[in-house]
């Protein structure tokens, strides 16, 4: 009970920017999520997981069921996690971690927010438990991590590669030598595989792990340059669609896949293109793969550069304020919710506008505390051995890789960064307490 009550606390420490909100924190693309199970819509862009998750917490009767859920899932790993890494897990450490979290990292405003980002600390958090947890987990507890990691996977495109990557270090860690722990690690990944390709199958008549996903590759290489040169060198003897646009490009990759105006939404005659992303995939595959030809080296040279913009982009603010609200979000709260639970959302801090200029000021702080934690970390993982070691690398493979498949492959933006980076201080923490334990057993 005691055990219980303490995750139950941490979890209440974890989600504290709801309860200042007022209400579970948003961005435009929840209303999408929403989208999924109260239209229901099969969105071309996103896959159908975090929206039936959500669905599976809410019931159409209040989103403080699936950011409740969040709070619990996330302190209960960390739960896990310090019992790994101590060997033991007591309330008050757990509830002084949470508080240490809360007050210090950036995690609370990924748990608090409905936006399957807090599904990719845990996807991190739970591959590294199932490699290395061993005897300190139960089977039911290691049943309960597959699960969790294979919905987090499955949630966000984003979350499969980095999985893979960790999957890989675990392999330069001599995994190979451990068979089960590789075949837990890769469990997650093959059902969340499953997953994705049987609900494309059936939603899109397509089996494909992302259907569409050409387009956002497309909208990242013509900004960063590479592709929108292929599309000026081959057009228009090419014959592509987007060959009628060549002299708006490059754009930003956000407003070439959504501005109303953007040669995606609106053809050379002015007409919009309903859906115009599914209809550019075909071709958006044909020219990246062109790029991909053509230009290797400038494509590798914009995925580094995106890469580092994004590994130093991490601080809140840009999920805290009310962007779209009234077109991509409020409609599908008064779709599927009470009166009562319309009012709350119209209520929230967030909606008024009023949350981002009360919380920003913590950047400063958060920053400062990932600074101190960087070479803490790194002594740790130059002087520890055995979990402290392995929990160092495989938490700064994950910030790097994050970094890479979110402002490689995507665009930087702080809420990519800030939903990852506050491992590294918990990291710093818990192998310090680990070298320490360590170190107190060899004296014994």
């Amino acid at each position: 009970m005691r055990s219980g009550a303490a995750v139950l606390v941490g979890a209440a420490l974890l989600i504290w920017p709801a309860f200042f909100n007022g209400y579970p924190l948003l961005f435009s693309d929840s209303g999408g999520f929403l989208h999924q199970t109260i239209g229901p819509l099969m969105l071309w862009d996103k896959p159908y997981v975090y929206g039936p998750f959500l669905h599976a917490f809410h019931w159409r009767i209040s989103l403080w069921g699936p950011v409740i859920a969040q709070g619990l899932m996330l302190s209960h790993l960390l739960w896990l996690t310090q019992r790994v890494m101590r060997g033991t897990a007591t309330p008050l450490w757990h509830i002084g971690l949470c508080a240490f979290v809360a007050v210090a990292t950036a995690a609370p405003f990924s748990a608090a927010l409905l936006m399957p980002d807090i599904f990719a600390p845990m996807v991190v958090l739970g591959l590294f438990l199932l490699g290395f947890g061993g005897a300190a987990l139960t089977r039911f507890e290691r049943g309960y991590l597959v699960a969790l990691v294979a919905l987090g996977i499955a949630a966000h495109l984003a979350h499969l590669p980095l999985a893979l990557g960790l999957f890989g270090v675990a392999l330069l860690l001599r995994f190979w030598r451990y068979p089960a722990r590789l075949v837990a690690m890769a469990l997650p990944v093959v059902i969340a595989v499953a997953a994705l390709l049987a609900t494309n199958a059936i939603g899109h008549g397509r089996v494909a792990l992302s259907p569409y996903g050409s387009v956002f590759l497309l909208a990242r290489l013509q900004e960063d340059g590479p592709a929108s040169a292929v599309l000026k060198a081959r057009c228009p003897d090419a014959g592509w669609y987007l060959c009628a646009f060549t002299d708006r490009l490059p754009m930003p990759a956000n407003d070439f896949l959504w501005a109303p105006e953007s040669p995606v939404n609106r053809d050379a005659a002015g007409a919009p293109r309903f859906l115009g992303g599914m209809l550019l995939a075909p071709e958006a595959g044909q020219i990246v793969a062109e790029t991909l030809r053509a230009d290797p080296l400038g494509v590798a040279r914009a995925m580094a550069g995106n890469m580092v913009a994004q590994l130093v982009s991490f601080g809140i603010g840009d999920t805290l304020d009310e962007a779209h609200f009234a077109v991509a979000i409020r409609p599908r709260i008064e779709q599927g919710f009470s009166p009562r639970e319309l009012a709350a959302f119209d209520n929230a801090r967030q909606v008024r506008g009023a949350l981002k200029d009360a919380l920003t000021p913590l950047n400063p702080f958060q920053l400062l505390v990932v600074i101190l934690a960087l070479p803490l970390l790194i002594w740790a993982a130059w002087r520890g051995q055995g979990l402290a070691l392995a929990f160092a690398l495989f938490l700064l493979a994950a910030v790097l890789g994050n970094g890479l498949i979110c402002g490689g492959l995507s665009a930087p933006h702080p809420r990519y960064g800030a939903r990852v980076i506050w491992l590294l201080p918990v990291a710093a923490l818990l192998c310090s307490l680990a070298m320490v334990t360590q170190r107190g057993r060899k004296r014994g």
